[in-house]
C-alpha cells in the first residue's frame, strides 16, 4: 500500500512539473528603441535620413515619447516625417535634439511588435565621426518611454537595450548599413518575432523537448 501510494504521489508531482514546463521556459523580452541602420556616412553639407524605430518586446503598448539627442556642431536636424505604426505623431526640433510622440487613438486599442515612430532628415556639417542616441532616463519626465497598455500606464522601456547610430562625416560619401535584424514589419499592429535569445534561453528550447519526453517515459513506467 505504501509503495502504491509512493507511485501515485510521484506521478502527481511528475504531471505537475509537465503542466509547468511551459511557464519555466518562458521569458519576457523587453521595449527598447532602435534605428533602421547602424552607421551613415555622408558627405559634408549632405543629407541623409535615419528611421526612429520601437520595439514593444513582448507587450502591448499604447505610446512612446522619443527624445533622440545629437551634437548640433556636427548635424543639423531639419524634418521629422510620420511613420506609420501609431496613428497619431506629433515632433519638435531644437538644437541638439528632436521630440517625437506616438499614440494610439482610439480607446482599447493598443499596438505590439516593431515599427517606424518617425523618420528624420539630418544635414551634416563638417567632416568628423559623431553619434545619434536616445536621451534615456527613469528618473526624468522629458525622456524616451514606453507606454504599457495597462491602468498604470506603465513606462517599460528597458534604457540598455536602446540602440545608436555612428555618423562618419566624410567617409563613404552617404553609405550606410542597416541595423541587424531590423525588417520594417508587412503589418504594423501585427507581433513581431523576438530577437535572438541568449545562451540560456537557447539551451532551454533545446532542452525543454528532451525534459518532456523524460517525464512522459517515467510517467509510463510508473503506470505500467
Amino acid at each position: 500500500m505504501n509503495n502504491e501510494l509512493m507511485k501515485k504521489s510521484l506521478l502527481m508531482s511528475l504531471l505537475t512539473f509537465f503542466f509547468l514546463i511551459p511557464f519555466l521556459f518562458s521569458y519576457v523580452d523587453a521595449a527598447y528603441l532602435n534605428f533602421d541602420k547602424t552607421t551613415a556616412s555622408p558627405l559634408p553639407n549632405e543629407t541623409f535620413t535615419a528611421d526612429v524605430v520601437v520595439d514593444a518586446g513582448t507587450d502591448q503598448i499604447t505610446s512612446s515619447d522619443i527624445w533622440l539627442v545629437y551634437d548640433p556642431a556636427f548635424l543639423e536636424a531639419q524634418t521629422v516625417a510620420n511613420g506609420s505604426f501609431f496613428p497619431a505623431v506629433t515632433n519638435n526640433i531644437t538644437s541638439g535634439k528632436v521630440s517625437i510622440t506616438g499614440l494610439i487613438v482610439d480607446p482599447g486599442t493598443y499596438k505590439t511588435g516593431s515599427g517606424v515612430i518617425g523618420t528624420v532628415t539630418f544635414k551634416a556639417l563638417k567632416t568628423g565621426t559623431t553619434t545619434l542616441s536616445y536621451d534615456c532616463r527613469t528618473d526624468v519626465s522629458n525622456s524616451s518611454k514606453i507606454i504599457k497598455n495597462d491602468v498604470n500606464a506603465t513606462n517599460i522601456i528597458e534604457c540598455s537595450k536602446n540602440a545608436s547610430l555612428a555618423v562618419n562625416i566624410g567617409v563613404g560619401g552617404g553609405a550606410s548599413s542597416s541595423s541587424p535584424g531590423y525588417t520594417p514589419p508587412a503589418n504594423p499592429t501585427s507581433p513581431a518575432s523576438l530577437p535572438q535569445s541568449g545562451i540560456v534561453e537557447n539551451m532551454s528550447k533545446f532542452a525543454a523537448p528532451g525534459l518532456i519526453l523524460l517525464m512522459v517515459g517515467l510517467m509510463l513506467r510508473l503506470v505500467l
